[in-house]
């Protein structure tokens, strides 16, 4: 599924597809320096452990920011978006001559069997990422073979670990964790997603980062999803 730019996989889904390659040359410029201007550590950094976030709130029920089948606490600080795949999906290929806008907006917004339904910008709290919930309809698949077309849509994927937990709130899922390497900057980083089954469909988060120290520095606030998570 990805569209091998990089960077993009850490800038908002919402952006307009039809100017997105040059959104994305101007975000890895920025993004290539820390909140301070300095520069990041590569990949290859060694993180410092992960520490317990505070809730920032819950979303997921009607009237949040994100209407989704499940409901869950965001870190404090963090910004959520709901992401109108189909709007951004029209608007991509409205007035377009050829399909290369459908083409760029299919691969921001849907990977594997699942749509792009909400991001968490982490930018408000001092990091460089999002976590992400990609939602399915009835009758997709059970979580784990819906994860495991997810990570399989993702390219250059390598030691996928998968295992079953169940959530705070009592909803069985499968995690993974694995590395993604980009071909563009020569980078791998540590990923991790997981998915449950809803009534309403499977229903993914996602978190990725710049880099692995990134991911490390943001696990909390996926940790915070995954231990609150119910179903809507």
């Amino acid at each position: 599924m990805q569209v091998e730019v990089g960077i993009v996989r850490t800038t908002s889904l919402g952006i307009a597809v039809g100017t997105a390659l040059l959104a994305t040359a101007l975000s890895g410029c920025a993004e290539s320096s820390g909140p301070d201007g300095k520069g990041r550590p590569s990949a290859s950094s060694t993180p410092e452990p992960a520490k317990a976030t505070a809730s920032g709130g819950t979303i997921g029920a009607a009237g949040s920011a994100c209407k989704l089948p499940v409901s869950f606490d965001i870190a404090k600080d963090w910004k959520a978006k709901a992401v109108d795949a189909d709007a951004e999906l029209s608007k991509a290929t409205k007035g377009s001559d050829d399909d290369l806008g459908g083409a760029l907006a299919e691969a921001f917004l849907r990977q594997g069997p699942v749509t792009a339904a909400c991001e968490i910008d982490a930018k408000p709290a001092g990091n460089i990422g999002f976590l992400r919930v990609w939602t399915g309809k009835a009758g997709d698949g059970d979580a784990g073979s819906v994860l495991r077309e997810f990570v399989a849509a993702e390219d250059n994927v390598s030691k996928a670990k998968y295992h079953s937990f169940k959530t705070g709130g009592g909803v069985s899922g499968v995690e993974v964790e694995y590395l993604y390497t980009s071909k563009l900057l020569d980078e791998t980083k540590k990923e991790s997603a997981f998915a449950v089954s809803t009534p309403g469909g499977p229903v993914v988060l996602h978190l990725g980062g710049m880099d692995t120290e990134e991911h490390e520095a943001m696990r909390p606030a996926y940790d915070l999803a995954k231990q609150t998570l119910e179903l809507g």
